[in-house]
């Protein structure tokens, strides 16, 4: 009989076993597909919003495809850290609702499970997720930072795609400026032709005018070729010794001149990398700390150096004026204007070097406070993914709505909320208002009783959301005030 209840405890702990496992595998499947497309989409959300930004440095450049490729591969993986927590977030009131809409949270809670219980497996599965967020944002972020930087700076200073058009003077090649007046069809056969050749750096001494040409690119694109006919070419000769009105023109008339353009300012080039890798968002964490100490210790010296300097140069020099000054009595009336204007004088050098050195104190601390600042952000970024997914699971619980509607509605109020928050404390820790751990860890202090709360009232399966429980409660307590 013993045997009989013994085996009866274990089939139904293991039947309970499969339940559990079955249940936690179904909610994981069901989050994992909300949680890749809502990522997808605030990715390409985004991704359009960089785009905009720096169209007008892609356009007209003559980048090939691989270039603005690259660009937005890069740019798609920097923009991470702002989509997952948003995706995060979204997924979980989406999964939740679902699960609420279609009422089979409530079959959960019916045979036993609570909230914090069926959101357990989530919860695990988001914890990881915290943990490679920081592993990405600690070490795959600063390379790509740094790989997008370099080649984002390489775009925007890269001269736009040669493009002579007809009547307008054209600039874009290195010591020449052109102007045509007319263009055939194939874009290569030129008429009424102007070149201004500023090679020399003398200015507008040498001109080449011709009726009409021809313009191609050399086989290794490297030149321009022009081939003009019918043309004269005017240059001012130059002697320092002559009036400008009276120097002598060479003129020269030809039938045919070619001329070659140099075009290696107009390929596009990468810079080497080595020269970004300087900056707080290329480097991780143990650099950020490294360099941070790097720069105080420079700012404790440059101080000291400051206070010396004060001292030696500009204090030694006003107690030696004061000597004279309780003397002045007996000095005659010139010196004392003597002294007065090296006083003057001591006094402006001592005001111009303390501005100056606060000016550089000021940049140093700037400097210290940007790498704190991204020391901490690789953190709370990892943390407002856990954070926000408290907020989203008891959300979607208590909305009961599921879809792309009221759940996306609900998560971009609490992320337009979350992220004007961050930047707000970010400002804050940058300008010297609060301190780094109080401007970078302000939103997710603020958020995690939140969380906690909606977490509690959707285990309590309270209408925190429902206007009928809003309106009973008000009838409730002005009933009093009608009987009377």
């Amino acid at each position: 009989m013993y045997s009989n209840a013994k085996m009866q405890c274990f089939s139904f702990f293991g039947y309970l076993y499969i339940v559990m496992k079955i249940l936690y595998r179904y909610i994981l499947k069901s989050f994992v597909g909300p949680l890749a497309l809502t990522l997808v989409i605030a990715l390409f959300t985004l991704l359009m919003q960089f785009l905009w930004k720096y169209i007008d440095d892609l356009v007209g450049k003559g980048l090939s495809w691989y270039v603005i490729f690259k660009l937005m591969g890069l740019a798609t993986v920097t923009l991470i850290p702002m989509a997952l927590p948003l995706a995060i977030l979204l997924a979980s009131i989406m999964t939740f609702g679902n699960l609420a809409e279609n009422h089979e949270l409530v079959s959960m809670k019916s045979a036993g499970f609570s909230l914090p219980k069926i959101m357990s497996s989530l919860i695990v599965f988001i914890f990881f997720v915290s943990l490679g967020a920081f592993f990405f944002a600690n070490n795959v972020l600063p390379y790509v930072n740094l790989k997008m930087g370099s080649l984002l700076y390489d775009i925007r200073t890269a001269k736009p795609a040669l493009n002579i058009q007809q009547d307008v003077f054209y600039n874009g090649i290195d010591g020449y400026s052109l102007r045509i007046a007319e263009k055939d069809k194939d874009n290569e056969t030129l008429h009424n032709i102007m070149v201004y050749d500023h090679t020399s750096n003398e200015g507008n001494i040498a001109v080449i005018l011709a009726k009409s040409g021809k313009i191609k690119m050399s086989a290794d694109k490297h030149y321009m070729v022009m081939d003009l006919n019918n043309g004269n070419s005017y240059q001012e000769i130059l002697d320092n010794q002559q009036q400008h009105d009276s120097r002598p023109l060479l003129i020269n008339n030809f039938a045919k001149q070619t001329i070659y353009f140099d075009l290696s300012s107009f390929k596009f080039s990468r810079t080497n990398e080595d020269l970004f890798k300087h900056n707080y968002e290329m480097m991780d964490m143990k650099q950020l700390s490294s360099s941070t100490d790097s720069v105080k210790a420079m700012l404790d010296k440059t101080r000291k150096n400051f206070y010396s300097q004060l001292d030696q140069n500009y204090f030694g020099y006003s107690r030696y004026m004061s000597h004279f000054g309780n003397n002045a009595r007996n000095t005659p009336a010139q010196n004392r204007a003597s002294l007065l204007d090296v006083a003057t004088t001591i006094a402006r050098n001592a005001k111009l070097y303390t501005e100056t050195s606060g000016q550089e104190f000021k940049d140093m601390e700037e400097n210290i406070t940007r790498r704190t600042i991204e020391w901490h952000r690789k953190i709370t970024f990892s943390v407002a993914c856990f954070i926000l997914f408290f907020i989203g699971a008891p959300l979607g619980a208590i909305i009961k709505k599921g879809g792309l509607g009221m759940p996306v509605v609900v998560s971009a109020l609490f992320f337009i909320l979350f992220y004007i928050m961050s930047i707000t404390g970010e400002k804050f820790a940058r300008e010297g208002v609060l301190s780094v751990i109080q401007g970078m860890w302000g939103p997710s202090c603020i958020l995690f009783p939140i969380g906690i709360f909606f977490t509690y009232k959707a285990s309590m399966d309270s209408g925190l959301f429902d206007k009928d429980a809003y309106i009973k409660a008000w009838n409730r307590l002005i009933r009093p005030f009608k009987s009377a």
